[in-house]
């Protein structure tokens, strides 16, 4: 599934902005675990979250779709889950597979998960670990990876636990087992990660306490509360924007309003960041979702200069280094990027995978252990290139945005993975005025 981007002179309109994937798993899972008949509006109808939407079914929700984005969930409550008559398939998805370990963890029950390859190689001790030391059980695969059998128990104990890394994904995994466990899970973060399972779990009416000393967020949660099903409307993706974001700012006559796009601080990051390097970014609040507030964002022609970006925004924006990295190189000046190692564990090692995106397309870009340095080329990026994509969805889309301002086309070899995440890519992106075409021109 080759895709190539030729240059284009104008990308502008506005867009609904997608709704963010985040939200839309928790909102699929916290719904399955609740009492009553939730109503879910604006999910993102991806692979990776009808993944979590198939697993829950698994488990023992009621889940259906009533039109396009708008899905009903009847929830376990009381009931509780159910082991699954067969393996549960995340496949590219690490948020849905992290997040239902928590879940399954407080049930006497077991299920098998597995995933596509990019998945299986993915590490799962960061929640095997702290699981274990609940009371949970495992079996996996060499190097603790999917595929994975894991057991449950209805006696889970609570734990006080300081991640070794920053992940949003282990917090929300062992709050979802802190709702099955006696006594009050801890989770000490040295730096404060999205805190969308914390908002949305008080939304489904549970009491989730927040700490914060500096950087550093303590978040606990006592064990034996119930969910109550609510109507959740998932706010606009930010991760999806950026994408659609920097082709406007990359344009030459480029102007984008989004609208209905998620603002929370731990998500934010990448639109501070573009601030910083001189982006025309505006912003207009219209409301709330799901405990979020909503902005309607504006980006305009820019004329771009390297910074270092803060280690401080790092946890905010570690999805979208991919994008950053290709704005970075039609900038002016030097772009580094350092304390951002998490990057290697993502769905593909995405610091070499960048590295080998911009030196295909002629950008002078050098590695390090937990970022990288690149040498913008003052607009005049040269493209070219044949992307290997490494079956990661934010490499391909970020490819194809070089494309639309490079000197000559670009192309990823392959495109098919891009649904997990942002199904309506290539619709969005021809309806602001992106040329992109199967195959290689």
């Amino acid at each position: 599934m080759r895709w190539t981007s030729t240059p284009v002179s104008d990308i502008r309109g506005t867009l609904k902005a997608p709704g963010d994937k985040s939200c839309s798993h928790r909102a699929l899972i916290l719904a399955a675990l609740a009492e009553g008949r939730s109503e879910i509006s604006g999910l993102l109808e991806g692979d990776d979250v009808r993944n979590t939407a198939s697993a829950m079914a698994a488990l023992g929700a009621d889940i259906d779709q009533d039109t396009a984005g708008q899905w009903i969930v009847t929830g376990v409550g009381k009931k509780g889950l159910r082991s699954p008559a067969q393996d549960l398939d995340f496949g590219n998805s690490g948020t849905g597979s992290r997040l239902i370990m928590g879940a399954i963890a407080g049930y006497p029950i077991k299920a098998t998960l597995v995933g596509d390859e990019s998945l299986s190689s993915r590490p799962m001790a960061r929640v095997i670990e702290p699981l274990q030391r609940m009371g949970a059980r495992f079996e996996a695969s060499p190097g603790l990876r999917l595929p994975l059998t894991e057991e449950g128990s209805s006696r889970l104990r609570a734990i006080s636990y300081t991640p070794p890394h920053a992940s949003a994904q282990v917090k929300s995994c062992l709050l979802l087992a802190g709702l099955r466990a006696e006594g009050v899970t801890e989770i000490h973060e040295p730096r404060q990660t999205r805190d969308h399972s914390e908002r949305m779990l008080r939304g489904f009416g549970v009491t989730v306490d927040v700490s914060r000393n500096g950087a550093a967020s303590n978040v606990s949660i006592e064990g034996g509360q119930s969910l109550i099903a609510q109507r959740t409307d998932v706010p606009g993706d930010p991760s999806s924007v950026a994408f659609l974001a920097a082709a406007a700012i990359l344009s030459p006559r480029g102007g984008l309003l989004a609208e209905g796009v998620m603002s929370n601080p731990t998500r934010d990051g990448v639109f501070r960041a573009l601030e910083m390097m001189g982006a025309r970014i505006g912003a207009e609040e219209t409301g709330l979702a799901a405990g979020e507030r909503l902005i309607d964002m504006s980006f305009e022609s820019s004329e771009l200069t390297g910074i270092a970006v803060p280690d401080a925004l790092v946890p905010s924006m570690i999805d979208e280094f991919p994008i950053l990295a290709v704005l970075a190189a039609f900038a002016s000046g030097e772009t580094r990027v350092s304390g951002a190692r998490e990057l290697r564990v993502k769905e593909s090692d995405r610091i070499s995978a960048i590295i080998s995106m911009l030196r295909c397309n002629g950008v002078d870009v050098e590695e390090s252990d937990d970022g990288f340095t690149i040498q913008g080329c003052g607009g005049a990026v040269p493209g070219g290139g044949l992307v290997e994509t490494r079956h990661d969805h934010r490499i391909a889309m970020s490819a194809l945005i070089m494309g639309t301002a490079a000197q000559n086309p670009v192309t990823i070899d392959d495109a098919s993975m891009i649904a997990t995440s942002y199904p309506n890519f290539f619709q969005d992106m021809q309806a602001l005025g992106a040329n992109l075409s199967p195959g290689r021109t």
